[in-house]
């Protein structure tokens, strides 16, 4: 039998002896192309060449290209499991010219090759040739002898290819492999043509003409080819097989599954092991491409993929995080083509760890509740698009993954109703800002805005001004005039004031009127859009519409606020140098004491990388050098290499923030980003940059805190402090507190690993001798029941193996009591499983202290309750039950 690593391995060595440059696959990101969320197709990588966007590395190529379809129009994902050929992820095998030969040569070497060099009958194939290309059939006929009935000729769209409304495009002709009579099915362009007897297996591209934007197509000077053949389709064919699935490679990772699974496929059960087995692909090349799941763009397609896969675990019986454990099975079948999966395998496994136990936290609960809700609907009803979204909102269920969910009842979902709830929480977390008495939305403030403008901002470079008052608003109303001790929102028609955007918190100050009124601001927002309103309370005077006012911002905080504001820049930089460019910013907080940083990362930060970002920002800050402001379009920016920051609104206008020198590129700065807040002016102002703390947020976000100044000073004054006095404390040099403190850790822990032991010999011994320490018989089965104080669930699980152990034959419960609480285990031995379910006893025996339900297998379940005072009640049950 040909692997499907021989398979590989022969395609790229035939057209390498060709004349072929062998490329390695392209990563499944695809670079410098935003219209497409992942590469789908093996000319995919190439598609600059063959616009002419790029010259040629080579005038001939031969790929096995890792593609996925999981997004957008190419979405497999709700067949994946159920039919015989849809994957997410496959792989395509393919041969390239680039204006060197043409159709002789393509039709020539494809033929050699399925024919000769991997042997599939000649009276097993027939080919598909485009309508009106004469040329195709009559090579056809030249070089294979093909007849004219085993050249079908197609006129639809199924055999003309383009890149997308104008650009190179051509006829296409495609290879079939007849299964014979014995599987239903016709040939391609007749009625029967969706049956499983004739598979395509390679498709030919001739690309020959341009096609214009009126309609017509001209030639091309270079016409190139562009084939694809599915590497498990043609697999599957040589191995004799009529589904991909049961090829070697997927045969192979189905008995991974089954290994870990603790089962072999059923009739009922062998849909779940192939999703798994695809989507395991899928998730780990992903993963080794930099995809991190997530809550949007790629990341969001491969958390539906990885939570599809952990819900079929679920149907398994899993109920703690497995598809790990799998990793090391895709290594040994792809990592030798594949070396990124050797590279990144430590990261593949975390990211699946991580998201299985995130998702089996709520898989359970929203299980009962689509259960629940789906009770009363029979075949062909709909479930509400408001369940869906709860699901989706609160269990982390993508909607397609409902709806698989839903697959075996014949319901489907509302998905208008699904949309239009999660639309209307889009517009309340719109809606969900700042607010004081009024909303950003209210119609006050688009009146305002028709009437006086935008607010003139001039802090960018002053931190006074005079400005007029236009407005002041109290609970969301226009008010004439104002009094002492009484709050409200200011609005003038220029201010030095920034409102708070970008991250950066709105300053503080004073407004003083020529009447004498003063007004304490507390805060400076953004309504409908670009007016900033003052916001906070009058604490002098009277004041009243139509006053002129000197507005002064507390400059002390602005300072600390823009030293801040301009190290989150250098920080981004730093990150991105130091973990690698997939981090991009998620959010941010600049205030005048901190900075806060939310970062796509799925990992916690070493100590080591800590030092090395602080490192780097500190280097940039002893520079000293002068930051640079440019005003230009969003596309000039972008075009000069600045990066859009998360936040951020951009207008036809964009200012440029150019910090510091790069530290390897000397030439280049080590900063470019769009900001429109406001920032130092020289790197040096900066004074010190510390990280006070890093942590993650959320799945594949982390967050880090940080300061500058003399706030970082402190910190690091106080940090050293700390020490000093626990040398103090432990009568030890300064130097030696780390070894002394380590040494006191290493003590306790063996003190607790002595005392966990005691413990569960006294609970093995029955409290210390209070009860016989043997096992008492029941209807003649063993029966092990004891109270274990101060055990916790992990030890309780090792006594009831010990337990297990030494009655060869029994039943073993035990209630670990902590802090008045109780923890209930239940072990039986597998020759009584099919009489005594341990299930059923920890949920008698969790009734008894308070507790609902208890889960497991029927070996071995556990549960709890808040009652531990009723641990020898729940003992007493269980003897009860068994006593029948």
């Amino acid at each position: 039998m040909t692997s499907v690593n021989d398979l590989r391995e022969s395609f790229l060595s035939y057209f390498e002896g060709q004349g072929h440059t062998r490329k390695a696959s392209a990563p499944l990101v695809p670079q410098d192309d935003p219209t497409l969320l992942f590469v789908n197709a093996g000319m995919v990588p190439f598609k600059n060449i063959f616009t002419g966007a790029e010259k040629p590395f080579a005038p001939r190529a031969t790929t096995s290209q890792k593609c996925v379809r999981a997004g957008g129009k190419h979405n497999d994902l709700d067949n994946v499991g159920y039919t015989a050929r849809h994957h997410t992820f496959f792989e395509m095998l393919g041969n390239f010219s680039f204006g060197d030969y043409f159709k002789d040569d393509a039709i020539k070497f494809g033929w050699d090759l399925i024919t000769r060099e991997l042997g599939l009958p000649k009276d097993k194939l027939l080919v598909t040739v485009y309508a009106e290309d004469d040329e195709a059939a009559a090579i056809w006929k030249k070089v294979a002898g093909l007849s004219d009935d085993r050249i079908i000729r197609i006129g639809t769209s199924d055999n003309f290819w383009s890149m997308g409304d104008t650009g190179p495009c051509g006829p296409c002709s495609e290879i079939f492999y007849d299964h014979g009579p014995d599987v239903w099915g016709g040939p391609p362009g007749s009625p029967e043509e969706d049956g499983d007897r004739f598979i395509e297996i390679w498709n030919l591209v001739f690309m020959q003409f341009d096609q214009q934007a009126d309609g017509t197509r001209q030639a091309l000077p270079k016409p190139s080819i562009d084939t694809g053949m599915g590497l498990e389709r043609i697999a599957a064919v040589l191995q004799g097989v009529h589904n991909n699935y049961e090829i070697d490679l997927f045969q192979n990772l189905i008995a991974a599954e089954s290994e870990v699974y603790g089962q072999k496929p059923t009739e009922d059960t062998i849909a779940s092991f192939r999703v798994i087995a695809d989507h395991l692909r899928t998730s780990a090349f992903l993963v080794a491409d930099g995809v991190l799941p997530s809550n949007e763009g790629r990341g969001y397609v491969l958390r539906r993929i990885m939570r599809r896969a952990m819900r079929h675990a679920h149907i398994l019986g899993a109920r703690e995080p497995g598809m790990h454990k799998l990793v090391s099975a895709l290594r040994g079948e792809m990592a030798a083509a594949f070396p990124e999966l050797d590279r990144a395998s430590t990261a593949i496994e975390t990211a699946l760890h991580d998201e299985e136990e995130r998702f089996q936290r709520t898989l359970g609960r929203g299980l009962v509740l689509l259960d629940e809700a789906a009770s009363d609907l029979k075949a062909g009803d709909q479930l509400s698009g408001d369940t869906a979204f709860k699901l989706y909102d609160t269990y982390g269920f993508p909607l397609d993954l409902t709806q698989d969910i839903l697959r075996a009842r014949d319901v489907t979902v509302d998905e208008k109703g699904f949309e239009n709830a999660l639309q209307g929480q889009r517009e309340r977390s719109r809606e969900g800002g700042f607010s004081s008495g009024d909303s950003a939305a209210s119609p006050v403030w688009f009146d305002l805005r028709e009437e006086h403008g935008p607010t003139v901002f001039l802090g960018y470079d002053q931190v006074h001004s005079e400005g007029k008052l236009t407005a002041i608003v109290t609970d969301g109303e226009r008010v004439e005039s104002l009094t002492k001790g009484y709050t409200a929102e200011l609005l003038f028609d220029q201010t030095p004031f920034y409102a708070e955007s970008g991250g950066q918190a709105g300053d503080h100050g004073t407004v003083t009127f020529a009447s004498g009124a003063r007004f304490r601001v507390i805060d400076v927002v953004k309504r409908a859009g670009d007016l900033h309103s003052h916001v906070g309370e009058l604490i002098e005077g009277d004041l009243t519409l139509g006053e002129t006012a000197a507005l002064a911002i507390d400059a002390t905080r602005r300072t600390q606020i823009m030293s801040n504001h301009s190290a989150t820049h250098l920080l981004h930089a730093a990150l991105r140098n130091v973990l690698g460019t997939h981090v991009t910013q998620k959010g941010s907080l600049v205030e005048a004491d901190r900075l806060r940083f939310d970062f796509s990362h799925n990992a916690p930060l070493t100590d080591a990388e800590i030092e090395a970002i602080e490192d780097e920002v500190n280097a940039v800050v002893r520079q000293n050098r002068d930051t640079g402001i440019k005003v230009m379009s969003p596309d000039a920016a972008i075009e000069a290499g600045a990066l859009a920051l998360f936040g951020e609104k951009y207008g036809d206008e964009v200012r440029v923030l150019t910090m510091g020198q790069a530290l390897a590129e000397q030439d280049n700065p080590y900063s470019v980003e769009l900001c429109g807040g406001t920032h130092i002016e020289r790197t040096g102002d900066i004074g010190l940059f510390t990280v006070l703390s890093e942590g993650g947020v959320s799945a594949g976000i982390r967050r880090i805190e940080a300061t500058t100044g003399a706030e970082a000073i402190a910190f690091l004054r106080g940090r050293a402090q700390v020490a000093v006095d626990l040398a103090a404390s432990l009568k030890v040099p300064l130097k030696d507190v780390s070894q002394k403190v380590s040494g006191l850790v290493d003590d306790r822990k063996k003190l607790e690993r002595d005392l966990a032991q005691t413990k569960k010999a006294l609970a093995m011994a029955g409290q210390g001798g209070g009860a016989p320490s043997g096992p008492e018989e029941i209807n003649g089965i063993k029966l092990v029941a004891r109270v274990a104080e101060g055990v916790g669930g992990k030890d309780l699980r090792a006594l009831i193996d010990e337990a297990k152990a030494q009655m060869g034959s029994g039943i073993a419960v035990f209630i670990g009591v902590n802090d008045g609480k109780a923890a209930v285990a239940v072990g039986v031995t597998k020759d009584l499983t099919e009489q005594i379910s341990a299930v059923d006893l920890v949920r008698v025996a969790a009734a008894e202290v308070g507790g609902k339900g208890g889960g497991g297998r029927p070996d071995m379940a556990q549960a709890g309750g808040p009652d531990g005072s009723k641990a020898e009640v729940a003992l007493e049950a269980v003897r009860t039950a068994l006593k029948g």
